[in-house]
């Protein structure tokens, strides 16, 4: 049914909740686990570098929640490869699913109120919508 499993983790306890899911239908399953973070930039970078730059300093960002991640999932015999992309989360959350070949995309729910999500719109919402793959949204 999947091959290969994504989860999107911003470190909230939407975030913590899927990761543990996740965890666990991986091994279930025997599916290749990846997590990917994704850190938005606050400004337009004017060139390669800068962006090659800002990856960096994202990736030192996740850096704790990447490893409480692959040391809950070691601790259930299941090996998590972790990634950190810079950009927009649902567009660049999308084009990662596409890249990698990603037949599952896990995520946490954030509840917000009705208000936020009609003025704002949700990730969770806009990746359900436009994730080229199954997405399993854990409350």
């Amino acid at each position: 049914m999947f091959r290969k499993m994504l989860i999107a983790n911003d470190g909230s306890k939407g975030g913590d909740h899927a990761l543990a899911f996740a965890i666990d239908l991986a091994r279930r399953l025997d599916l290749a686990l990846h997590m990917v973070c994704v850190e938005e930039l606050p400004w337009f970078p004017a060139s390669v570098d800068e962006v090659i730059e800002q990856q960096g300093a994202d990736e030192r960002i996740f850096d704790g929640v990447m490893d409480r991640a692959r040391a809950r999932a070691a601790g259930k015999n299941v090996t998590l490869e972790t990634h950190v992309i810079a950009g927009h989360p649902v567009s660049s959350i999308v084009e990662f699913i596409r890249q990698g070949g990603y037949d599952l995309l896990v995520i946490g729910y954030m509840g917000h109120s009705a208000l936020y999500n009609r003025v704002i719109g949700s990730t969770t919402d806009r990746l359900v919508e436009l994730a080229p793959c199954t997405v399993m949204v854990i409350k």
